[in-house]
């Protein structure tokens, strides 16, 4: 047994609770040792076939030795060099040369085994052999050596980025040790791993890469498109709704109810957004700066945030997938990632429909080098038609796998929902994805800093560090123009009445939402309750939706609801539920949603084990970082000028059940809905929809627009 704790404690205090409690325990010399069987070695390819609805893909893989093996932390760095998300060879030959439609691979290190394994997608026209091709195509590569020498040296870089992204918060630290000992590795040898890697060679590269992926030692699969001919069918099984016992407790639980409330209780923390960010300008002034220090580690967050997205230029989400395969005048596109692998930095922007975020991370260290590249390629991007061209086939390709995917379809279905038809506003046609001039894409680029924009920084440099930099590498003209106003804005619509929309996906499962809006704008004083109402009602675990629906009736396999509330002030409160359950169950579900919805079940001990978690929470938890301005830039979007965590921890200490079923009277009871329903319409009750509301069946085009 391991207790892996990471957290704010005193470590003199902590041993001393854990000799308390644990101290006494001792290992078994008797537990019988788990003698796992040694796997025979594969000589020749192990090739399988799995057939499903999802597009087709081929994944690959070979064996590993177990974790505490010291060549297995030398092939995660021959999982780097492979693929790294910016410069490996996966990387550089397939994705940015637009060989493939998406493809990977990385190491998966486990206790007895491991496996590298390796998966692409196929393109428009591209079988699953071809891909499988280029894949091993790569490997050999890595066999014979085929790689720049540089590319082992920035992985050095990476790896101490990866580690302090690690290291920055305590649940990935905590799994860190627990992962160690699961795997049976030594701590030690864990916390030295920068050092060793440091040390590995180009050879060792190569003979580890010989030695575990060779070409004759994998196992593929084939995932295809189709049914199953192995299909077996099950007979409905009678289920018998289990009595909810909420208000009762056992007497261990009972004790531990009791020590909990007799600990010292750990005391909040709140933001100050006059203390715990900076407001700067920077550029004489022309650009507001947002900046918090670093002050754990070497990595830094830059933003560009531009109160402009699709609702103002539909095109600007094409133009940013665009920017990824495009050089310089004097760099190739390659040549640009690798620079930027090299410094352990990367970028990416990501037009929003009200936003875009043109973000650059990495190690510190090299924040002026990376800011200048950066700030290259947005005003010097030069237009490559032959990768656009791939571009669009790509998109048009991914669109239509996106098609045979049940959740996709079922995101989709829930835009329609809330916004109709008009949820396809910000959509590029295919005609206009194959009539636009990459040109014009291009010129977005250039000019997007020309616009009135914010810069948003957290990382170890200083004030004045990080103006000198923006000052000197970010590039604007004199005069910033204005962001211009949305010209397609997407109107979340109202719910006057209830309807149903259909649509189909072949599956035995099915998905059902409710959505209701009636126009009701943000409002501070009810937050408290209404935050309260969506723990106990629909929160987690602990919920009467999760309870109701899953635990006691057996009515779904997720089911969650809430009044969630809008994230600009010209947006409204909508209630929305979902459930995933079988296609025969769905009546049931309905009409059990509706009656806990409408009356819900009220139990003292459920609402005291979601106030106390609430509470708990807002004790416990620590906005920090890069947060804090997030935080910040959210409460702005709603008006408020300070933490809204102060009202709600303030304000639910003295609440009770019965404000929370005042709430719910008020705010959700008798509320009309649109649902949604995401299923084989042959296994559907199709009268049976037809007495809740007037029933729309939508085609898959009609969700997808194409």
């Amino acid at each position: 047994m391991a207790i892996c704790l990471s957290g704010d404690f005193d470590p003199d205090q902590m041993i001393a609770t854990i000799d308390k409690y644990f101290g006494s325990l001792q290992p078994n010399p008797n537990l019988p040792k788990l003698n796992l069987p040694k796997e025979s070695d594969i000589t020749a390819p192990i090739v399988r076939e799995v057939l499903g609805p999802d597009a087709e893909n081929v994944t690959l893989a070979w064996r590993l030795p177990a974790a505490a093996d010291p060549d297995a932390e030398l092939m995660q760095v021959v999982g780097q060099i492979l693929y790294n998300g910016q410069a490996g060879l996966i990387d550089l030959d397939l994705t940015q040369q637009q060989k493939t439609l998406s493809a990977y691979a990385y190491p998966s290190l486990m206790a007895d085994y491991g496996t590298f394994e390796m998966a692409g997608r196929p393109k428009a026209g591209q079988s699953l052999d071809e891909v499988k091709d280029l894949l091993l195509a790569e490997v050999k590569k890595l066999r014979d050596g085929d790689f720049d020498d540089a590319l082992l040296e920035a992985t050095l870089n990476n790896f101490k980025l990866y580690q302090q992204y690690t290291l920055q918060s305590n649940a990935s630290r905590a799994d860190w040790f627990v992962q160690s000992f699961v795997n049976g590795t030594d701590w030690a040898n864990e916390a030295s791993m920068l050092n060793r890697i440091a040390k590995v060679t180009k050879q060792q590269v190569v003979d580890l890469a010989n030695k575990y992926l060779r070409d004759d030692n994998y196992a593929v699969i084939y995932k295809r498109q189709g049914k199953d001919p192995n299909e077996k069918k099950i007979d409905k099984p009678h289920i018998t709704p289990i009595a909810m016992n909420r208000d009762t407790a056992s007497a261990f639980l009972t004790q531990i109810q009791a020590e909990a409330a007799a600990a010292a209780p750990i005391e909040p923390v709140f933001l100050d957004y006059t203390k715990d960010l900076t407001q700067l300008t920077a550029k004489d002034g022309a650009i507001p700066v947002l900046y918090k220090q670093n002050e754990e580690n070497d990595i830094f967050q830059l933003v560009y945030l531009f109160d402009m997205g699709a609702e103002q230029d539909r095109f600007l989400s094409i133009a940013a997938q665009y920017l990824e395969y495009l050089g310089t005048s004097d760099m190739t596109p390659e040549q640009v990632k690798q620079a930027f692998y090299r410094m352990a930095c990367g970028f990416s922007v990501s037009p929003g429909e009200r936003r875009t975020y043109v973000t650059l991370t990495g190690l510190n260290e090299y924040l002026p080098q990376a800011m200048a590249l950066f700030e290259k390629l947005l005003a010097d991007a030069q237009v490559n038609p032959q990768a656009y061209t791939n571009l669009v086939a790509d998109q048009l390709k991914a669109r239509k796998d996106a098609k045979l995917n049940q959740s996709r379809n079922f995101s989709r279905l829930m835009q329609y929902v809330w916004a109709g038809p008009d949820a396809l506003k910000l959509q590029l046609t295919e005609a206009e994805l194959k009539g636009t001039d990459p040109q014009q894409l291009v010129d977005r680029i250039h000019g997007l800093s020309g616009y009135k924009h914010r810069i948003l920084y957290y990382g170890p440099s200083t004030q004045d560090e990080l103006l000198a930099i923006i000052d000197k590498e970010h590039h604007t003209p004199a005069a910033l123009k204005d962001i211009p106003a949305p010209a397609y804005r997407v109107a979340l619509r109202q719910t006057p009445e209830t309807r149903v929309f259909v649509a189909p996906y072949d599956a035995k499962n099915l998905y059902m939402l409710q959505y209701s809006s009636q126009n009701e704008k943000f409002d501070p004083a009810i937050e408290p309750a209404r935050q309260l109402y969506d723990e106990y009602f629909g929160g987690g675990m602990n919920s009467i939706v999760f309870q109701e629906m899953r635990e006691s009736r057996g009515l779904a396999y997720s089911a969650w609801a809430g009044l969630n509330a809008p994230t600009y002030l010209d947006r409204d409160y909508y209630f929305i539920s979902q459930i995933a359950t079988q296609s025969d169950k769905l009546m049931d579900a309905v009409n059990t949603f509706n009656d806990i919805i409408n009356n819900m079940p009220l139990s003292e001990n459920a609402f005291r084990l979601a106030k106390d978690g609430m509470i708990t929470r807002l004790r416990t938890d620590r906005i920090t970082g890069m947060s804090v301005i997030w935080s910040y830039l959210n409460a702005q979007d709603l008006g408020q000028t300070v933490d809204s965590r102060i009202k709600l921890y303030n304000d639910i200490q003295a609440m009770t059940l019965d404000d929370v079923a005042a709430f719910q009277q008020q705010w959700v009871k008798g509320r009309t809905y649109y649902y949604g329903i995401l299923g084989n319409k042959q296994d559907l009750d199709m009268e049976a929809l037809k007495k809740i509301g007037p029933v729309t069946e939508l085609t898959t085009e009609d969700i997808f627009g194409y």
